[in-house]
Parts: C-alpha cells; sequence; structure tokens
C-alpha cells in the first residue's frame, strides 16, 4: 500500500478532467462520498427501528463531538504522514466498522449501543479524513488545475448527495438496515484500490526538510512527498516570500520555516506552527474569517430555518423538497462552470460579491410569495454560494504551502462543520420568537459580512488563481 509511482515533479499536467490520475482520484472520492451518504440512511434507520426518537437523534449527533474536538489534530496527522496514506487508512477503518455493523445488525438484534459505537468511530476517523480529503489535490495535479479540481469535488459531491439517499433507500427496502450498512462498507472499499493507484506529485527534497518531522527513511522512499519529511512545497509552487511574487502584485504570503532550524518536532507544535502560519498570512487569515461568517449566515437558514419556513407558509414537505432541489441544481451549475472553466479571474473579487449577492437572496428566501419563486431564489442561493464557495476553497488550495494544507483544511473544516452546525439550534429558538423573517434577514448579514471581509481586505480582493 505504501508503493506509489511519482509523477514528474517538473510536468505539465493535462487539464484535470482530462487526466486520468485525477480521474482515478475523483473515482474513489466520490465512491467514498457515495458510501457516505449511504452510511447516514442505514444509521437514521438503523437508530429509528432500535430506539425511541431521542436516541435515534443522540446517536446521530454523537459523532459531531469527536469530529469537532479531533479536527485541529486530524490536519496534523494528514501533513505529517501524507494526506493519501490517512486517506487509505481512514477508509479502510470506516469500511470495516460499516461492515461489522452490518453483520452484527444480520445475526442479531443488539440495540443501540453498536449504533453509538460505530457514529463515534466514523466521527473520530472523520476528524481525519477531511483534512487529508483537501489536503490530496495538490498531490496529485499542478497548482493551475486545482481550481478545476474544486469544481469537480463539488460535483461529486452533489452526485453523491443525489445518489446515494435513493440507494441507501432502495439498501433498507430490500434488506434492512443490515444491508444498507454492508452497502456502504462495500462503496467506501471501492475507494482504496483507485487510491492506491493514483500517482502522487514529487516535492523537493529541500522543501521536504523544511517542513520539519525527520527525513522519510528508505521503506517510504516509493512514498516520496507523503512521509513525515515529505510535507514541504510542490514543484512549480510559488516560492513564499519570493521578491518575483511582490513585483507582479501578488500578497507575498508568510515566510517558510527556517531551514537552518529544521528539526523533528511534536504534534502540538506541528500544530501551533500551523496555526501561526495561517495567522500572519495576508490572504489565508481573511480568506478563514470569511468562509466562517459566511457559513454561520448560510447554514442555520438553509437548514432547519428552510424546514421552518415551508411548514409556516403551508408548502409542505414536497415544496421544501423542490426548493432544496433549486438550491442543488444552482450549486451543481456553479462546480460545473468551475470544472470547465479551469478558472476565473479576479477570484477574490469574485468571490466576495458572490457573498454578497448571495447574503442578498438568502434574505429574500423568506419573503417570496409562493414555492415557484421560492425555487427560483434557492436556485440563486445555490448559484451564488456555489460559486462562492467553489473560489474560496480554490483559493484556500492554491495561496497554502502545500507543507500546511492539511491544518489549514483541518481550520476550514473545523469552522463549517464545527461551529456553523451551532447556528441550527440558535436559528430555530429565534424562529420561535420572532418569525422567520427577522432572522432570515439577521442570518443573511452574517453571511454579507464575509463578502464584505473579502473586499476590503485588499489582499484577498486581489487573490487571483494560477493559470
Amino acid at each position: 500500500m505504501t508503493s506509489t509511482l511519482i509523477a514528474p515533479g517538473t510536468a505539465i499536467g493535462k487539464p484535470a478532467h482530462r487526466d486520468p490520475n485525477v480521474l482515478r482520484w475523483l473515482a474513489a472520492y466520490t465512491s467514498s462520498m457515495v458510501g457516505d451518504s449511504v452510511y447516514y440512511i442505514a444509521l437514521s434507520w438503523a437508530a429509528v427501528q432500535q430506539g425511541s426518537p431521542a436516541q435515534a437523534g443522540a446517536v446521530m449527533a454523537v459523532s459531531a463531538v469527536p469530529r469537532a474536538l479531533l479536527m485541529l489534530g486530524g490536519g496534523v496527522i494528514a501533513d505529517r504522514f501524507g494526506p493519501r496514506r490517512v486517506v487509505i487508512g481512514s477508509d479502510l477503518v470506516r469500511c470495516a466498522a460499516g461492515l461489522s455493523v452490518a453483520a452484527l445488525l444480520f445475526l442479531t438484534s443488539p440495540g443501540l449501543w453498536p449504533l453509538a459505537l460505530l457514529a463515534v468511530v466514523f466521527g473520530t476517523v472523520d476528524a481525519v479524513f477531511m483534512p487529508a480529503v483537501g489536503a490530496l489535490p495538490a498531490r496529485v495535479t499542478t497548482r493551475d488545475q486545482l481550481a478545476r479540481v474544486q469544481g469537480m469535488r463539488g460535483l461529486a459531491i452533489r452526485f453523491a448527495s443525489v445518489v446515494g439517499g435513493p440507494l441507501g433507500g432502495l439498501a433498507v427496502a430490500l434488506g434492512g438496515a443490515a444491508a444498507a450498512f454492508g452497502l456502504a462498507g462495500l462503496l467506501i472499499a471501492v475507494s482504496v484500490p483507485l487510491l492506491i493507484s493514483v500517482r502522487m506529485r514529487e516535492l523537493a527534497v529541500d522543501d521536504k526538510a523544511e517542513a520539519g518531522g525527520g527525513s522519510a527513511d528508505a521503506g517510504d522512499a516509493g512514498d516520496a512527498g507523503e512521509g513525515a519529511g515529505g510535507r514541504g512545497a510542490a514543484p512549480g509552487a510559488a516560492v513564499l516570500g519570493a521578491p518575483d511574487s511582490e513585483a507582479r502584485g501578488a500578497p507575498a504570503p508568510a515566510p517558510a520555516p527556517d531551514k537552518a532550524s529544521a528539526r523533528p518536532t511534536t504534534p502540538l507544535g506541528d500544530l501551533k506552527a500551523g496555526l501561526r502560519y495561517i495567522r500572519a498570512h495576508r490572504v489565508l487569515a481573511p480568506l478563514m474569517l470569511a468562509i466562517a461568517l459566511g457559513d454561520l449566515g448560510f447554514v442555520g437558514p438553509l437548514n432547519v430555518g428552510l424546514t421552518l419556513l415551508a411548514d409556516e407558509r403551508g408548502w409542505g414537505a414536497s415544496g421544501m423538497g423542490w426548493v432544496l432541489s433549486g438550491f442543488g441544481v444552482g450549486a451543481g451549475a456553479a462546480a460545473l462552470l468551475l470544472t470547465v472553466r479551469g478558472r476565473l479571474p479576479h477570484a477574490g473579487h469574485v468571490a466576495g460579491w458572490a457573498i454578497l449577492a448571495g447574503s442578498v437572496a438568502i434574505g429574500a428566501l423568506a419573503f417570496v410569495p409562493g414555492v415557484p419563486a421560492a425555487v427560483g431564489v434557492a436556485l440563486l442561493v445555490g448559484l451564488l454560494a456555489g460559486l462562492s464557495g467553489a473560489l474560496c476553497g480554490a483559493l484556500l488550495q492554491t495561496q497554502a504551502d502545500p507543507a500546511y494544507l492539511g491544518r489549514v483544511t483541518a481550520v476550514s473544516s473545523l469552522v463549517s462543520l464545527g461551529f456553523a452546525p451551532l447556528s441550527m439550534p440558535l436559528s430555530a429558538a429565534a424562529i420561535g420568537a420572532w418569525g422567520t423573517g427577522p432572522v432570515f434577514v439577521g442570518s443573511a448579514a452574517v453571511c454579507g459580512l464575509g463578502g464584505v471581509v473579502a473586499l476590503c481586505v485588499r489582499d484577498l480582493r486581489r487573490a487571483e488563481l494560477p493559470g
């Protein structure tokens, strides 16, 4: 599993959507995401069958705790041991856990405890898996293709959400929760051989030494760029603080580690170094704030808020489904645009205005008269939110030194998946007190602040995607 074919570091890459290496990675990621969707269907169904609604809700929520607590540590692990190894190991653990619970449910009726344990295992593994997934694209393609890969990843997520739900429901209908868990495990297992076949781009020797954590031993020579000593910048990436980058008007990122002080580091030291790197970076620091504000203002209204709005307006479950479909189509269109174009000029500028326009559409959603108008507004929200999200993700990928990309992704994921969901119960309570209109407008204002940050911070506003 540790042997890897090394793609030439200086080769000019193909367009990502025509590169078999990237397509193998995309197939692995898509299979894993579809397996995740089936897993959540299986877990929710099994929990409802085995316990009360309150107990089922607790089982569904328990995975969020280890995910939030361990996410930053997961970023350190991804950078120390290499994202491909971490993703493969995570998928193996998730596959084994899902198949074990499937066998247990097939043989007996064990109650809720194995489901709760499975949720904890998945949440713990997700804390490592998500940062590694974010760091992996920089190792399989060139910098100028990372924006296109971000669009392809968005399409994979949309495909998984559309296909995974019905597939999980069909498995439950045919064979119960045991069959659904088994199917989820098999889908996740498909990603492992695909990931093993993906070639990693070689990282420069000097950069490996800079990243800290020692040098790779002979046994890891085939995994160049992924071991504890292979966390440096990819060939062809902009040199941090290089004078020519300033001459072109590009923001100078935070300085790279001092080569003279390179020495083995501790995981805690790596974590602190990653946080210092983000804080000192003239693009990543404001980008993290813009992402946090955008997610905090977006998650509440488009989750619990939409359900309460549909109930208040009498749209029913079908009407809410149509609105959600409109959002999904818009987000998919944005991902497709980035996949086809590969690069949009003035990325920081466009992302800021897209966040602002999307926030206006979020506020307007509470005041539309009927389902057709709500679907149209939701499509606009999805398009703008998908565009700004994809651009922010692409800027994060291209601005961060690969030595820190796992930790950078961990911070971004913690904001999106750890803090932003906290707005859902707050949104529900606020809607109960003041109604949907004021809460949607307030959430839109918070989301819009992310766009203000993106447009007011010069280095982020002027940030460009390579191409």
